[in-house]
């Protein structure tokens, strides 16, 4: 995978914070960073998925059941 550098200001605090816990546990800023953003963007995509979901037609279960019974799943 290709690499860019991408710059951002962040309050100071939060720059010690990172910096003491990737050294206390040894991992690299850069990884650490890369992997909070992953993370940060997988959310986001599920938390679109929900809001998608939530506008999807329900049916009662006993419907659901019945259909299962005719399939032999139940």
């Amino acid at each position: 995978m290709s690499t860019v550098q991408i710059s951002a200001r962040i309050d100071v605090r939060l720059k010690k914070a990172l910096d003491e816990v990737c050294r206390s546990r040894g991992i690299v800023m850069n990884h650490f960073i890369q992997e909070a953003l992953l993370d940060r963007l997988e959310e986001l995509e599920d938390v679109e998925d929900l809001k998608a979901i939530r506008h999807e037609p329900t049916r009662p279960l006993s419907e659901v059941l019945a259909e299962l019974k005719l399939r032999g799943s139940v």
